[in-house]
């Protein structure tokens, strides 16, 4: 169905239809918006569902449904009003009659860069609360007091920070704070999500150091809360404590791959510094051990992606080791680890790069050197050789040929 068609399908029967959300505020940003959102009003649910009989219902506490319009499948809401009468983001009592305002529906959302609508099909602006004010000053701020009533919406307004590079203002990060009770009980699904969107960001140490601004970065991720305040050898990470190296490596390496499973590996390569005992500070013997443990430990209480759970293991286990091996063998075995490790071989050599500020030449050369150590097989060792003894020959073939190509 097309999009004049369906608002004027709408307006047929008396009720209205404005577009919401986050493509009007990637409209005022010059930003080529993406999904559109639309909200309808003054209309029963039942006079809906006889316009639209070929809409989906997917919404469980409220009408929301879905659609195709131009060709895209679009959410089409009903204008709520919501009241606190629970815990978390299913605690609330919903009114979604016909007589709820556009006004009334953009109060209860989150921020007021998300409380904007245009009205259709003329593109009228509404904007009741100074959105475009604070898309303008690049900041986000609560619509309300009803802000904090959603936990999960501090984890909004911090991955709206990384996406978008905007600051959030005092008052909101007060109510984000208020948030950490209940955030600690929310929905695993919702924080892993939230991480998601957060990692695919341009910067997304501006996730982690929001969250910390509202003294919640322990209630969700303690893993990377226990890395503050673990103080490093100065002369290697002049930066300062294994927080800020890794809220800079993570950056780094976004800066080079949109990989999810290598932006997260990044963020936890050092994940093991947040358990080095005081009297080992400021060295971290041993963190590559400890960080697969905490990793586990953290995955037991939030399940995470396997692509991301394989590539971290790998890089924790390596990132040391990797620019510092100078045996051929041992060369040999990383370069087809690598291969295994659910990176590519540019995703695992930014990593390195970042972390360690430059790469062996093995490293650099890897995609090319293992290709050429794939051509030595197990099926040309000496006929008189069967079993562990053809494994053993093949290594040592690899490593001879390793260490021609090496120096080279």
């Amino acid at each position: 169905m097309r999009q004049d068609d369906f608002v004027k399908a709408v307006e047929s029967v008396g009720g209205s239809v404005y577009l919401v959300g986050g493509w009007v505020r990637d409209h005022l940003r010059g930003v080529e918006p993406q999904d559109k959102d639309f909200v309808v009003t003054g209309l029963e649910r039942q006079t809906f569902m006889q316009l639209f009989p070929q809409a989906a219902l997917i919404g469980r506490s409220f009408p929301v449904y879905q659609m195709q319009i131009d060709g895209v499948p679009s959410e089409i809401a009903f204008a709520r009003r919501e009241r606190k009468s629970g815990r978390g983001y299913t605690g609330f009592s919903v009114d979604f009659g016909k007589e709820v305002t556009i006004e009334e529906d953009l109060f209860r959302r989150d921020t007021r860069i998300n409380s904007m609508a245009f009205h259709l099909p003329k593109m009228e602006f509404i904007d009741p609360y100074d959105g475009r004010g604070d898309v303008a000053h690049r900041r986000i701020r609560a619509t309300s007091h009803h802000f904090s009533e959603d936990p999960v919406r501090a984890l909004r307004a911090a991955r709206q920070a990384a996406e978008m590079g905007f600051s959030i203002d005092e008052d909101t990060v007060a109510q984000m704070t208020l948030c950490a009770a209940e955030l600690a009980k929310e929905p695993h699904e919702r924080v892993v999500h939230e991480l998601s969107r957060a990692l695919a960001a341009p910067e997304p140490s501006r996730f982690f150091l929001a969250l910390a601004q509202a003294n919640l970065l322990s209630a969700v991720f303690p893993e990377i809360f226990a890395l503050q305040g673990k103080m490093q050898p100065v002369e290697c990470h002049p930066e300062g404590d294994a927080f800020c190296h890794t809220m800079q490596i993570v950056d780094a390496v976004a800066r080079a791959t949109p990989t999810p499973a290598a932006r997260f590996a990044a963020l936890v390569h050092d994940i093991g510094k947040g358990t080095t005992p005081k009297e080992m500070l400021p060295h971290h013997y041993g963190h590559e051990v400890r960080g697969v443990e905490v990793l586990e430990s953290w995955n037991s209480r939030m399940t995470l992606p396997k692509t991301w759970l394989t590539a971290a293991r790998f890089v924790i286990r390596e990132h040391m080791r990797a620019p510092l091996l100078k045996k051929a063998g041992k060369i040999a075995d990383l370069l087809f680890k690598i291969e295994k490790s659910g990176l590519s071989f540019p995703d695992f050599l930014c990593i390195i790069r970042a972390d360690h500020g430059s790469l062996p030449p093995y490293l650099s050369r890897g995609a090319e050197l293992l290709e050429r150590l794939r051509q030595v097989r197990g099926s040309e060792a000496p006929p008189a050789l069967y079993g562990a003894a053809v494994g053993k020959w093949l290594r040592e073939e690899r490593g001879r040929l390793l260490k021609r190509y090496l120096s080279a």
